[in-house]
């Protein structure tokens, strides 16, 4: 008999409101669109929400149930009944904290007939019809948030301060170098006949240049070992400032040519970088010789030495072809430092030959009973196991990874991260255990066994995980570290690379793993062990010992570097004196404004710590851009636009401080009771890191999106000198600094890179921001957050195309309604925004 499938099931969702309490109420619709009833019972809905759901506080008569991590069951109760044909039935639950915004919903429905055994089969139904977020009690996180939303009117207020600048004013280079001249003139060609001569040891280099020109003009330019044209050559940098560091380069462009002379093969590079930068931004595959190179002379060097960004291809797996176009767009900017979070609870995406199931099972997300085959599905990666959830590197893919990187001297820095957010792993040692046993090889079975099937510990992660921890007190996890650690030094030398640094993660272990594993217990006694605290030590030790062998040092995220302190005691954790050696990297993330957490980077480098600033309220490009139910990321640490990365000051990040994730007002007399930095602290702090946490980037164009141009002032404050905004006491004369510096960097990101990404490489899928809106004086004025992207209209409330009125200057307002967009020069348009009359009432701005 025909019946209703998951394809043919409406799925809504609405945020009802946000309460004062911290607990949210939604509303769930499912609509019957098939020719037969869904029966009263023999099926469950499965979802993904980030939200943990109130079983108790469901209403319409179904059950829900958390299965495990965001994924979450939906059932029918006793009193259901079946869902007629054309019928709609509407439920009600509460759920933790708050939704503001599309990336709160639940994603990734499907529908699963059967009782859960093998028989059962899943049918995809995909995302719900979000309501859209129109009303105070859908956009606010209860009482305390005092951050209004964004609307064209206050983005107008944002951007009031922009200029539109002259090439001469803004520059063309990014980042900012030390020191530019440029001269007047008709500039120096580069033709099919140009030849870029070089010594051997700069072949590397050489091929670079050859291979960035060839993407551009689509002719690969000769080599030679002598005379005229682009000359690479190793040498000495003078610099006006002080002593040149290995990365320093000078470019030289007259009329006999080009020069650029580094102080290493990694300073030619950067001057490499700097080369394809001056060509016309609007050049592109196939541009028609000759490329003319204006007329100039660059010294320049970088201020930190550690320019990186941290991908993480675990949460959504992204291709190797993407990860070589982001490798790319690094080295444009000169970032030196591709941190790859290869696994974690969700995905583990690095094939290891000895443990094949690490990417046969730990690899693949899906629908799988008992996840037999897969693991469960998240952050929406649905039933089918098709999308980004599911996907892997071969050794092949890293090695050419790990090469394509050195090409352009970026250091690709691996991480495994244990003991927490392992669950992948987890899952796939138990799958090996349970093959091995089939076939009849009980010895093998534990051999690299990664969790204590007696462990009666409680515990749930912050990604809602009850079985995410490692169990640390068996030896097999050290057994299975080694081997991973020994296979992945392999394929560095494959790659003719040393294996120098690895990330070990260490972060988000939930309290209360461990306590109730007889494992554990048995191994704190044969090793002298008072605490579990001490225990995670020990594997931290083992870990950085491991890596001591292969001549790697170890890196962590914050957590791993501090102690936990006595109850009561303020600040709650302090830095580890065992580890602060100068040997193991402290990366921090968690530092939202209001936390407590603030100072923790600079408690740690001065403990001794070399430290890598990743700031959670200025450097995570996860997070969404403006406080719009529209923008996806998250905002656990702040909304962050374009400008709060160029603010970032890293060696006082106290400076401008004034109101936490609500917008509520900051204690300033805790903030300056924190600790700064003191002078060995300074020299500790090795550079900065974009970090891009995959939950939200479920394909290449949203990964983009998340990314670009936050990237850009990323590479701004790593590379370029110190704008010197903390040396300016006076509040008013701070601000309006940063404003015209801002003002600059907007302008170049609008006339020069902009415009360049959007043919590079095929076009990267940046994010174009939306317009911002006033009326004044009867005319109606736009602007845009990067000056010089073109902005399109409409006046009968259609989208605006590539095709529509250019705005040039304010309108005359008629009435009715304006819409609004900013376009790429490749046609690409971005989010729109509208200036409307309502009812007879004041024209009013809305998103």
């Amino acid at each position: 008999m025909p019946h209703t499938t998951g394809a043919s099931l409406g799925i809504t969702w609405e945020c009802v409101a946000n309460r004062a309490d911290d607990t949210l109420l939604a509303e769930l619709g499912i609509t019957n669109h098939g020719a037969t009833a869904l029966p009263a019972s023999g099926w469950a809905l499965y979802f993904n929400t980030c939200r943990m759901i109130d079983g108790a506080g469901v209403s319409g008569g179904a059950v829900v149930e958390h299965v495990n991590g965001d994924l979450f069951r939906l059932r029918p109760g006793p009193d259901w009944g079946a869902l007629a044909p054309g019928a709609r039935r509407v439920l009600r639950y509460t759920a933790a904290q708050w939704c503001i915004s599309a990336t709160d919903a639940p994603l990734g429905f499907y529908l699963v007939r059967g009782d859960g055994t093998a028989a059962a089969r899943a049918e995809p139904i995909g995302d719900p019809a979000i309501v859209p977020f129109s009303r105070a009690e859908q956009t606010r996180r209860g009482g305390a948030d005092l951050l209004a939303s964004s609307t064209p009117a206050s983005r107008f207020e944002e951007n009031r301060g922009l200029t539109l600048l002259a090439e001469a004013e803004h520059g063309r280079i990014t980042p900012t170098p030390l020191h530019s001249e440029f001269q007047a003139g008709a500039g120096w060609p580069i033709g099919a006949d140009t030849h870029i001569v070089h010594p051997p040891e700069l072949e590397r280099e050489a091929l670079l240049l050859q291979a960035a020109l060839r993407d551009v003009a689509g002719v690969s330019l000769a080599r030679a070992a002598a005379g005229g044209g682009i000359r690479l050559r190793l040498g000495p940098v003078a610099l006006a400032d002080g002593a040149a560091p290995a990365e320093a380069y000078l470019l030289e462009i007259g009329p006999a040519g080009v020069d650029i002379t580094g102080a290493s093969a990694h300073g030619v590079a950067n001057g490499i970088a700097t080369l394809r930068q001056l060509l016309p931004p609007e050049a592109r595959a196939g541009a028609p010789l000759p490329l003319t190179l204006p007329h100039c002379r660059v010294a320049d060097a970088p201020r930190f030495a550690y320019r990186g960004m941290m991908f993480d291809v675990a949460r959504h797996f992204a291709s190797k072809e993407t990860l070589l176009r982001l490798l790319d767009c690094m080295a444009m900017y000169k970032l030196n430092r591709c941190h790859l979070h290869l696994s974690d609870d969700e995905g583990w995406r690095l094939a290891i030959a000895a443990l094949p199931e690490l990417t046969e099972h730990g690899a693949r997300r899906g629908f799988s009973v008992g996840q037999r085959d897969s693991l469960y599905p998240s952050f929406g990666s649905g039933a089918a196991g098709a999308s980004a959830g599911s996907g892997h590197y071969s050794r092949a893919d890293f090695v050419e990874i790990l090469r394509f990187a050195a090409q352009r001297h970026i250091t690709v820095v691996a991480e495994i991260n244990l003991p927490g957010h392992a669950r992948a792993a987890i899952e796939s040692m138990k799958r090996r255990q349970r093959r091995l046993l089939a076939e009849g090889r009980p010895e093998l079975a534990d051999e690299y066994l990664l969790h204590d099937p007696d462990d009666s510990s409680q515990y749930t992660s912050v990604q809602l995980w009850r079985d995410n921890v490692v169990c640390i007190g068996r030896e097999s996890a050290y057994r299975f570290l080694a081997t991973v650690l020994a296979e992945l030094r392999a394929m560095y030398a494959e790659a003719g690379l040393a294996l120098t640094l690895v990330h070990g993660g260490g972060d988000e272990v939930p309290h209360g793993a461990w306590a109730g594993s007889p494992l554990c217990q048995d191994f704190l006694r044969r090793h002298g062990l008072a605490s579990l605290a001490e225990l995670r030590e020990h594997f931290l030790a083992r870990y950085r010992a491991m890596l001591a062998g292969h001549g790697a040092a170890l890196a962590v995220w914050e957590e791993a570097a501090l102690l936990r302190q006595p109850p009561g005691a303020r600040p709650p954790q302090a830095p580890n004196p065992r580890f602060a050696d100068g040997g193991v990297q402290a990366h921090i993330w968690h530092s939202a404004w209001g936390s407590g957490r603030e100072d923790y980077a600079y408690r740690l480098a001065n403990a001794g710590y070399p430290v890598v600033l990743g700031n959670g309220n200025a450097l995570y490009f996860d997070l969404a851009h403006a406080k719009d139910a529209a923008e996806p990321g998250y905002y656990w640490g702040g909304f962050i636009e374009t400008r709060t990365v160029f603010e970032f000051c890293p060696l006082d990040i106290f400076r401008d401080a004034r109101r936490d994730v609500f917008g509520q007002p900051l204690d300033q007399q805790r903030l300056a009771a924190m600790t700064r930095l003191d002078a060995a602290g300074r020299a500790r702090v090795l550079g900065l890191q974009g970090q891009l946490f995959g939950e939200n980037a479920r394909n290449r164009e949203r990964l983009e999106y998340l990314l670009l141009p936050r990237m850009l002032a990323l590479a701004e404050r790593a590379w370029a000198a110190d704008p010197g905004w903390s040396d300016i006491a006076d509040d008013a004369r701070r601000a309006a600094r940063m404003a015209a510096d801002w003002n600059v960097f907007a302008n170049r990101l609008g006339q020069r890179e902009l415009p360049r990404l959007d043919g590079w490489l095929g076009g990267f899928g940046y994010r174009l921001p939306p317009p911002g809106l006033a009326l004044e004086d009867g005319l109606l004025h736009a602007n845009i957050a990067a000056p010089g992207l073109a902005l399109r209209y409409t006046l009968d409330g259609s989208a605006p195309s590539a095709a529509s009125a250019l705005y040039r200057a304010p309108l005359a307002w008629q009435g009715g309604v304006l819409t609004m967009a900013a376009f790429g020069r490749d046609g690409r348009r971005g989010a729109s925004a509208q200036y409307r009359d309502d009812g007879g009432m004041p024209g009013k701005a809305a998103s």
